[in-house]
């Protein structure tokens, strides 16, 4: 069973192309997610919640500057680039909100695997994850009106309800279920991961096979939108970091922290307030942040290896 696991969460990235391709050639076969993707993205966060223990909150507290810059970073370097790209590819309503949203959610759950195999600092990966994710009921809808308002009619109150019923309740319950029910929390942990990448990739699925015909019109232009946003969040996310004199190991951290984002909340917030289309950008997003995370993880963990020899 765990052979089993590994296999399908080494290969979420496959697995997620996959079901794309299908949601988008046959999207009958998956139109009947759409009701489900809250449902979905709060078992997720749960099983997120259910990583974390409350030493994670005391690591917050004992370095207070790394994690505020890398949440700054976050909040402020994503949602200003998919402005920008926005606005330079002109792009309609629909498929602008979408881009906001992505912008302007919190870290992606990957994140903290993709720091590891980076050698990155994992316990400050893990502080921005859960930072982000509880403070995202409040930044994430006040961002998105902010940016997104002159385009689309966004209600901040319901949009606040929303994400603290599908992100902040799941990840506060998983980590009391882990606090309180330690025992029997680590007997179902190894199936979790595997739980996990079963509701993001039929999330995903779900998404496309909804919006299949404005995919495949808008998918190259998107697609390409999507790139350019991660890339920038990569690359900026390090930069940001650098300039507040963080060492190589939590820069790169930062990194894949600000350019990885929780794409499927954003997919998911686009189905409830907006319509499919708006979701496209997160369902691509979901697909490229994990083959971009790898290639990124397996760039900085050579680095790493090389500047050990040398010291060596």
């Amino acid at each position: 069973m765990k052979k089993i696991c590994k296999l399908l969460v080494d290969n979420m990235a496959l697995l997620v192309i996959a079901i794309a391709v299908l949601g988008a050639v046959r999207p009958q076969t998956l139109t009947w997610v759409g009701p489900y993707v809250s449902w979905m993205l709060g078992i997720v966060m749960f099983g997120m919640g259910m990583t974390l223990r409350v030493e994670d909150f005391r690591t917050v507290l004992r370095h207070p500057h790394e994690v505020a810059i890398g949440v700054v970073a976050q909040f402020l370097v994503m949602p200003l680039v998919a402005l920008l790209l926005v606005k330079a590819f002109g792009l309609p309503p629909e498929l602008a909100i979408g881009v906001i949203l992505v912008g302007t959610c919190p870290g992606g759950t990957a994140s903290n695997v993709i720091s590891y195999l980076a050698k990155g600092d994992v316990a400050l990966s893990v502080s921005m994850t859960m930072t982000t994710t509880l403070l995202a009921p409040i930044v994430t809808p006040a961002l998105t009106y902010l940016l997104a308002g002159a385009w689309i009619q966004v209600s901040f109150t319901s949009m606040m309800i929303s994400i603290a019923e599908m992100v902040l309740a799941p990840v506060i319950l998983g980590l009391a279920a882990h606090h309180f029910f330690e025992r029997q929390v680590t007997r179902v942990m190894p199936v979790m991961p595997l739980v996990s990448v079963v509701c993001i990739v039929l999330l995903v699925g779900g998404v496309v096979a909804l919006s299949a015909g404005k995919l495949l019109e808008v998918g190259p232009i998107m697609f390409a939108i999507v790139v350019l946003h991660n890339a920038f969040g990569l690359s900026l996310g390090y930069a940001f970091a650098k300039l507040f004199h963080l060492d190589s190991k939590k820069s790169r951290t930062v990194s894949i922290e600000v350019g990885m984002q929780n794409s499927g909340m954003a997919a998911s917030l686009a189905i409830l307030y907006f319509n499919p289309a708006a979701a496209i950008p997160g369902a691509i997003f979901s697909v490229w942040h994990n083959i971009s995370g790898s290639l990124v993880a397996n760039y900085f963990a050579r680095k790493e290896e090389k500047k050990e020899v040398v010291l060596e």
